[in-house]
């Protein structure tokens, strides 16, 4: 089990919450600078925390506060950490399997045990006959696959991952995503996945954190992450197309710019009269060819196939709006729609999630994003 909570201020300003345990993939998303790849380093010794505690496996690596001083902090090579980059940093004047073994150099190991785990870590990332081969003689998937049987042969007791998977094409992607499935398996350590990819997030990982300006926003499962974000900054990091803003007020929730009101419930959480967010997941979004009081005339402006697949952009009427709708092609064609089609646009109340405009937990949710 990983706990983490911890504070950094300058050059990589950080307040970062999170629990991770063994076996399990903790995915960190959030834009360009947020300080997701701060937090793999901090944790791993490399950046230096300021307060807050970091604790693996119940052994402390740091610990430390602004009044106490620092009270624990472990140096990088005492910090049980298999780190994978996104670049694989494999030393090219070493073989795969010499690369593998750096990491027991320093350890009770004899050399021919150390070439031995490093081959046996080799074979379990399929690449056993690939030993002998320099760094430039090998594809970029199998670099990483040696890099990272390198970041797991001293048997970590967290393995971070730094966006591993960005520098290979989608086929080599796929490959490493069951190679890394089946190794959590085996492994039983926490995981923690930096990625800018949310499909690979949502894929990957059992749990994910949104980070924005060095601040954990929301920690949630990928399906609640995605159908209730914490705010309408989780709701914009994390790519919700179907976002807008109302008034709340006991239960019923008005539209900015359109005349439609919904009956939402209210859960006490909320004062009157108070500016929100809101979105609505696909299954809350219905697609009718009449009209009735239910529901607001939308034209489609835009049709997107993808394969069986088809997304539509509805432009609703008398509105600035748009609202997109993911059906599959035989519906678009069971509608008999197209680009131009006059439709109506059902959107289910009790599916509607309501959110304050501002992180709840950031100081500075003040200012505009």
């Amino acid at each position: 089990m990983l706990k983490l909570k911890i504070s950094q201020t300058l050059p990589n300003p950080l307040q970062i919450s999170l629990e991770c345990a063994a076996g399990q993939l903790h995915a960190l998303v959030g834009p360009s600078g947020s300080g997701k790849t701060s937090t793999l380093r901090t944790i791993a010794g490399l950046n230096q925390a300021n307060s807050g505690k970091i604790e693996c496996d119940n052994e402390v690596w740091f610990e430390g506060n602004d009044v106490g001083g620092i009270k624990q902090n472990l140096s990088p090579a005492k910090r049980s950490c298999g780190f994978l980059f996104q670049q694989y940093a494999l030393f090219p004047h070493l073989s795969a399997i010499e690369n593998v073994a750096i990491p027991l150099q320093n350890s009770a190991f004899q050399i021919d045990q150390r070439m031995a785990i490093a081959q046996d870590w080799l074979k379990r990332m399929g690449i056993a006959d690939l030993a002998n081969r320099m760094p430039h003689q090998l594809s970029g998937g199998q670099q990483q696959r040696v890099a990272l049987a390198r970041a797991l042969a001293r048997q970590p007791k967290i393995l971070l991952l730094d966006e591993p998977f960005s520098a290979v094409d989608a086929p080599t992607r796929q490959s490493l995503y069951k190679t890394l499935a089946d190794l959590r398996k085996d492994l039983n350590i926490p995981i923690l996945l930096v990625t800018h990819d949310l499909r690979e997030a949502d894929l990957l990982a059992d749990r994910i954190t949104v980070i924005d300006n060095g601040i954990s926003l929301q920690t949630a499962e990928p399906q609640v992450l995605f159908q209730k974000p914490r705010n309408s900054r989780v709701a914009e990091l994390v790519g919700i197309s179907n976002l807008f803003h109302g008034v709340f007020n006991v239960g019923n929730l008005t539209w900015d710019g359109c005349q439609k009101t919904f009956n939402v419930a209210d859960k006490g959480r909320i004062p009157p009269n108070a500016q929100v967010a809101w979105v609505i997941p696909q299954a809350g979004i219905s697609i009718h060819q009449s009209s009735s009081g239910l529901t607001v005339p939308a034209t489609a402006a835009e049709i997107s196939s993808l394969g069986q697949i088809a997304v539509v952009q509805f432009h609703i009427e008398n509105s600035p709006h748009k609202i997109e709708w993911v059906a599959s092609a035989s519906e678009i064609k069971r509608l008999n729609m197209e680009v131009g089609s006059l439709m109506h646009i059902e959107v289910d109340g009790n599916q509607i999630h309501i959110m304050p405009l501002r992180p709840i937990n950031d100081p500075r949710r003040f200012i505009d994003h």
